[in-house]
């Protein structure tokens, strides 16, 4: 529900505040007071194109607000969150439009595009009038309020529908692929298949390039390897005669028995002569030790050449498959993994046909149920609208909603058309077209009513309605009225109107007058109750409040509170 409405520097209304409520909110005054800047202003605050020569004269800009009572869980709600604004309290809204044209948003307490603003609109306001501000543009919208209409029934078989509609369409798309892509698959398998036999050939092991470089790098070098190994055993423990008194053992054991005479002398230095005994211990070893690596040096050329030739092998796989070993073991899994899925695609094709073929026999099923129950609730709602046109003034109108096949979609297989015969032998023809400005708000709202009353309610929670009335009088105005108070039950109403027929039935009543100081002119709203309501209700009967005229006020608001 709309609960406030705030106006301020838009076109004759300098400043006002609408409280609104529940059930029938009706708006009335004078001509040019401004009642339809109102409903302007609610276009504005749910996202309409701002226009700078609606900002009022001598005022910087025009500023909408409103604040919405809503369920956390309303569509709307849930569209403020995702704009980050907040919801807690109620949806506040704002709209400011400049006199140069530029406009601003803002949602839940957050500035947000002005679409956002509209996003909110959709699921909050539908506002019907002379200018044609109304959801039907479409063709869609068509089938979409029949589909509402149809209720639980229709939405079951629609749900059924939409399930077969999207498998089969990801069938056709993912066959369409398949088989477009067949010769790219031939190729791709023929690809990974030379490469799996290419790899399993060379039969590559983990880590065998690091240990085969290793060896590469010994054998190739094998004499240097030598000559150095036997050259740093002649420093350490001399020719192979033990003449030479500058080896490393030689001074070394020279150093050992000057320190253990040292020793014997001197018991302090006997940790140095056992440390010097250590040192030519462990020369010893490795004198032994390089001796046995210069004779385990091989110098085999034939096995040199193999290492290198599976050197070049395993160079070969890294080149085509990876940098290291490691890449080529993932790229040959991976591959397997691919291999074996091209290899499955032709039994895939052939479960996906099959499927196919069951889908379509089940979608032509499906789609023929909707269509039935489509066409069943369209005479209904068709009998319903014409029957509350009979009162509205447009006995002689008959609405037909046509369903006629069309081509398959997420929705089903029908194209769906509101048509309008204004008068008796007429064809019918789309219901935007067939009617004028006001006939089409009454059309509107005779079908907003046998909406609001079947199974799935009010699209909407907030109605408004400029100008209904227009071309009515008399009773069929009254009926008017009571059709508004109808569709009030189950949602908020907000109507402009010039007729005290439809303002008598009104719950909450809101005059727009409009005063001027001689220089500038301002309209201001309020609130009429009790006698001045009665006032208000006689202006609009006689034109001039008069006694007779405030009675006749009395009994058309007690007539219509019966």
């Amino acid at each position: 529900m709309l609960s406030e409405l705030r106006i301020s520097g838009l076109g004759v209304i300098d400043e006002v505040t609408l409280p609104l409520h529940p059930g029938l909110n009706v708006v009335t005054g004078e001509t040019g007071a401004g009642k339809t800047m109102v409903v302007s202003g609610l276009l504005l605050l749910f996202g309409a194109r701002g226009d700078s020569g609606l900002v009022r004269s001598g005022a910087g800009q025009a500023v909408i607000e409103g604040l919405v009572a809503v369920d956390e869980a309303h569509p709307a709600a849930r569209r403020v969150q995702e704009a980050g604004g907040r919801v807690e309290d109620g949806i506040v809204l704002a709209r400011t439009v400049s006199g140069e044209g530029r406009s601003r948003a803002y949602v839940g307490g957050r500035a947000a595009p002005v679409g956002v603003l509209a996003d909110v609109g959709e699921s909050l306001l539908a506002v019907h009038g002379q200018a044609d501000q109304w959801r039907l543009r479409e063709p869609d919208q068509h089938r979409a309020v029949l589909d509402r209409f149809g209720g639980a029934d229709l939405h079951e078989r629609l749900t059924a529908y939409r399930l077969v509609w999207d498998r089969l369409v990801e069938v056709r798309r993912t066959l369409d692929r398949m088989r477009a892509q067949a010769r790219d698959r031939v190729v791709e398998l023929e690809g990974l298949q030379a490469g799996l036999e290419h790899i399993e050939r060379v039969a590559p092991l983990p880590g065998e390039d690091a240990a085969l470089r290793q060896e590469d790098e010994r054998l190739s070098h094998a004499e240097e390897l030598r000559g150095s190994s036997a050259q740093a055993r002649t420093a350490l423990a001399g020719d192979e005669d033990g003449t030479d008194a500058t080896s490393v053992l030689s001074l070394l054991a020279r150093a050992r028995a000057e320190l253990e005479t040292v020793a014997r002398t001197d018991p302090a230095a006997e940790d140095l002569h056992l440390r010097a005994v250590e040192l030519v211990h462990l020369a010893v070893e490795l004198s032994a030790d390089v001796s046995r690596y210069a004779a385990d040096v091989d110098l085999d050329p034939a096995r040199l050449m193999a290492v290198q030739e599976r050197r070049a092998e395993l160079a070969t796989l890294t080149r085509r498959y990876g940098p290291s070993l490691d890449d080529v073991f993932a790229w040959a899994e991976e591959a397997a993994t691919r291999h074996a899925e091209l290899s499955g695609a032709d039994d895939r094709i052939g479960e996906l046909e099959r499927e196919l073929e069951d889908l379509s026999g089940r979608h032509v099923t499906v789609a023929k149920e909707v269509s039935e129950i489509r066409s069943r609730a369209a005479a209904e709602l068709g009998e319903r609208v014409t029957q509350e046109l009979g009162r509205l003034a447009m006995g002689a109108a008959t609405v037909t909603v046509e369903v006629t096949p069309a081509d398959p979609g997420p929705h089903g297989a029908d194209a769906v058309s509101i048509m309008l015969a204004a008068n008796p032998g007429e064809p019918g023809r789309p219901i935007t077209r067939a009617a004028s400005g006001g006939e089409l708000s009454r059309v509107m709202l005779a079908l907003e009513v046998a909406l609001g009353a079947g199974d799935s309610g009010p699209e909407v929670p907030v109605f408004v309605f400029d100008e209904v009335d227009a071309g009515v009088g008399g009773a069929a105005a009254r009926d008017v009225g009571a059709r508004l108070a109808s569709l009030a039950d189950n949602a908020q109403v907000i109507v402009v109107t010039h007729l005290a027929q439809v303002a008598a039935f009104a719950d909450h009543h809101l005059v727009v007058a409009k005063s001027t100081d001689g220089e500038v002119t301002a309209s201001d709203v309020s609130v009429v109750t009790g006698p001045a309501r009665e006032d208000e209700i006689a202006r609009l009967l006689a034109g001039t409040v008069s006694d007779t005229a405030r009675e006749h006020a009395r009994e058309l608001l007690a007539d219509a509170r019966s």
